[in-house]
């Protein structure tokens, strides 16, 4: 009888499909994508985050000297990346702007990192702009006239050396032997050429930082303040 008993129960269960058995927990929404993560090389030169096909499209062109681009970099890119790329709407593109030797070295030497550090050596040299620019500003007589004996290559890589930005590449996946061999580097030097005579000619550029949305200059346009209600979507 028992054996019977347990054959309906099981037949029974059988019919009846799954309904006797536990339910299957939710499946948990999927997280959404964080658009930070994804940093790629423009055709331009530049270094974009955020999502290629965002409808949003910012372009930065800025110089590690600029003590305009450092505020912007310091007050304005934590709130665009928090809240405009990392969901997808905006994607975020910085094109250096190179105005003397030190920013050369700069910007060569975050060009020279791992892609995915790109923004993260460049915000560090936001960051302390002050200090390597104070050192560089404290130079004796001595390393200035050094300075003048050296050929203009020579010296850009010198100008990186004295702010202790090949330190901080160091610290950002540009081991020393890279960070020399990339001081030294006529491509890329030449790369940054271009980009800064294209923003000169082709955009008119006037002063840095300089933005370009959806490819048109906002003119009048240099700090965050100024910059966010033009990221709002309509009524936002």
């Amino acid at each position: 009888m028992k054996k019977a008993l347990f054959l309906c129960l099981l037949a029974g269960t059988l019919a009846g499909g799954t309904a006797m058995l536990p339910a299957a927990p939710a499946k948990k929404a999927a997280a959404a994508r964080d658009w930070t993560k994804t940093v790629t090389v423009t055709p331009d030169g530049g270094y974009r985050m955020g999502n290629p096909a965002a409808p949003v499209k910012l372009v930065e062109y800025g110089s590690l000297t600029c003590g305009a681009c450092g505020r912007f970099a310091q007050e304005g890119v934590p709130q665009l990346v928090s809240k405009y790329v990392r969901t997808g709407r905006v994607s975020f593109e910085f094109r250096n702007y190179v105005r003397d030797p030190a920013d050369m070295a700069g910007a060569l030497l975050s060009r020279c990192a791992p892609t995915s550090n790109y923004f993260a050596l460049t915000d560090r040299y936001f960051t302390t702009q002050q200090q390597w620019v104070g050192r560089l500003q404290g130079v004796t007589e001595a390393q200035k006239a050094e300075l003048e004996k050296l050929a203009p290559q020579d010296r850009i890589a010198r100008f990186g050396t004295l702010a202790g930005l090949d330190t901080m590449a160091a610290q950002n996946g540009v081991p020393a032997a890279r960070a020399k061999a990339c001081l030294s580097d006529r491509n890329g030097m030449t790369q940054l050429a271009k980009i800064r005579q294209v923003a000169t000619d082709q955009h008119k550029l006037d002063g840095t930082p300089m933005f370009l949305l959806n490819g048109k200059k906002l003119d009048g346009v240099h700090n965050w303040s100024a910059l966010e209600p033009l990221l709002k979507p309509p009524g936002g």
